[in-house]
């Protein structure tokens, strides 16, 4: 039997989505196969792999993707969007998915300052998005054993 696969998007796959993914395939990689992408694809922000390295996260052999590899091609039963842009500009219907959340993360790449405060702000995002990852397995668990 196949894992659900969960597709976290967002508009660049630079950061948040990157994020999501690496937290989740640690987390629950053995109940989910795990994905990220975005709408206009980049590279992923040096911040990025900085912050997640920081806490023992390598983000190596990943990369920025765009939606299009997965629209029509994945059956994912979550969708995820972890900025508003991508959440309005992403297709309404997915095929098959069970469920869209929506969790619009402050986009750490926006900061301006020195290099110490951008790195901040990634570290800041990268927290709140390991704890929401956390609280969700936390609800699917629960709801799984319902």
């Amino acid at each position: 039997m196949s894992k659900p696969k969960v597709l976290f998007l967002c508009t660049g796959n630079s950061a948040r989505s990157q994020m999501a993914e690496a937290f989740l395939r640690r987390y629950a990689g053995d109940q989910f196969e795990v994905h990220s992408a975005g709408l206009e694809p980049s590279v992923i922000n040096p911040f990025t792999i900085q912050a997640m390295n920081e806490i023992g996260y390598d983000l190596e052999g990943q990369r920025a993707k765009s939606v299009s590899e997965y629209l029509g091609k994945i059956s994912a039963r979550y969708v995820i969007f972890v900025c508003d842009r991508a959440e309005k500009a992403c297709p309404r219907i997915w095929p098959n998915v069970l469920q869209t959340f929506c969790w619009p993360f402050e986009d750490p790449a926006a900061c301006t300052g020195t290099a110490e405060e951008k790195l901040q702000k990634f570290r800041e995002v990268r927290d709140k998005i390991d704890s929401t990852i956390q609280e969700w397995l936390a609800t699917e668990q629960v709801q799984a054993a319902s």
